[in-house]
This record gives structure tokens, C-alpha cells and sequence, in this order.
């Protein structure tokens, strides 16, 4: 596990910036940007993204397509739509909020596409204080893409999440093999992550925590 803390991966324009050479692994990433009514541009390159608004409004613009996204107030307000950037894509952001872009390497190309907010599968998992909410944005059985997968998870107060302790650095049937992102909004919480290192860190608003492997 390694944690990251807030501002230590920034690399303007984006507040942070993680790619999988600056993870250590072979597929996620990770930007988030804040705007104030202006735009960034960029190209996908080998990865497909999201473009998920965290809190405001914007606008997506990529091979001449126009994705008006209507975001949210904050990640606690509500589930929000978010706009499908495939590989070699040149896109604009334009808005006011700050909007994060998971992503990851992949070889297929697929649409650009619109995700509307009432589509997204939303599910309460666990009980008792180890109950959350998690927003599907990008899970496998829930949207069409090569490589990603990009999830919300709402912890409530003094909850714990991904209870019971699992992990995903072996294949397996029952098992897959995923490189974990972890952005983190609100806080104060802990993170812990055991199995060949035992670690647990302080994480707040804008950190960062990458889980190449362990529960």
C-alpha cells in the first residue's frame, strides 16, 4: 500500500496525476482537476477514462461530440452522469467543480458515450457498521469498456467499508486480479491494508492511496 497525500501528485493543471508508471503497475490511473469556469484539454492516449464530476457542473467536448454533464452539489448530495472517453480521444473540460478521471490502459476502442445519473446500479452492501453505499458508475456488469472499473463507495460516520477483509492480487475463481485506486473526499479515516506489509494510514480530502496487493 502506498499512501499519498493530498497534493503530493499534483501536476498542472490536474491535482493529481497518477499513471501507471508513476503507480508501479501496468493499468489504473487516476487525475482529478479543479476548475473555475475554465477548461483543460488533453488526449486519452492508450487509456479510456471517465469523466466523473466529484462536485459542479461541465461540459464535454471530444471528437466534436458535446456532453453537457449536470454533476452534483458534493459526492454526499447525490449519484451524478459522467461522460466515456475511449483510447485516442482529444477532449475539453469545461466548467466550474472538481472532477476526477479514472482510468486505465486498455486496447479496444469503444464509443464515447454519455452515462445518465438514473442508470447507475446503486447498492447498500454489508450491515450494521460495516454498511455503504456503493454508486456502480463503471463496475463489469453494469457498463460496456475494455478495462475500467470506477466505483463510489459513501461510508457513513464510524462505518467501516470492504468488510469483510478481501483482496484482489491473485487469480483465481473466486478472485480477481485488480489494481486499486483508493480518492478520498471528507475525512478524517483510517486505511489499513495487510498481507506481505501490514500498513495503516491517516487519510483526509485529496489523498491518495494505490493497493497493488493484500487485504
Amino acid at each position: 500500500m502506498t499512501h499519498i497525500p493530498r497534493g503530493t501528485a499534483a501536476d498542472a493543471p490536474w491535482a493529481v496525476k497518477i499513471t501507471p508508471e508513476s503507480a508501479g503497475w501496468t493499468y489504473a490511473g487516476l487525475r482529478v482537476v479543479d476548475l473555475s469556469g475554465g477548461s483543460v484539454e488533453f488526449t486519452t492516449g492508450d487509456e479510456e477514462m471517465l469523466v466523473l464530476p466529484l462536485s459542479g457542473s461541465c461540459e464535454v467536448t471530444a471528437d466534436g461530440l458535446r456532453l453537457p454533464l449536470a454533476g452534483r452539489t458534493s459526492v454526499f448530495d447525490s449519484v451524478t452522469d459522467f461522460a466515456y472517453l475511449p483510447i485516442r480521444t482529444s477532449a475539453r473540460i469545461t466548467g466550474t467543480g472538481r472532477f476526477a478521471l479514472p482510468a486505465a490502459r486498455a486496447t479496444r476502442r469503444f464509443p464515447i458515450r454519455y452515462g445518465p445519473a438514473h442508470e447507475v446500479p446503486v447498492e447498500v452492501r454489508g450491515a450494521g457498521q460495516a454498511s455503504r453505499q456503493v454508486n456502480n458508475f463503471c463496475a463489469p456488469d453494469a457498463f460496456d469498456c475494455d478495462k475500467l472499473v470506477a466505483v463510489e463507495v459513501l461510508t457513513p460516520g464510524g462505518n467501516w467499508s470492504s468488510y469483510p477483509p478481501h483482496k484482489h492480487d491473485t487469480a483465481s475463481e473466486h478472485e480477481a486480479v485488480l489494481e486499486e485506486i483508493y480518492y478520498f473526499e471528507g475525512g478524517p479515516g483510517y486505511q489499513r491494508v495487510y498481507g506481505t506489509h501490514d500498513t495503516l494510514a491517516e487519510v483526509s480530502g485529496g489523498d491518495v492511496v494505490l493497493v497493488p496487493h493484500g487485504y
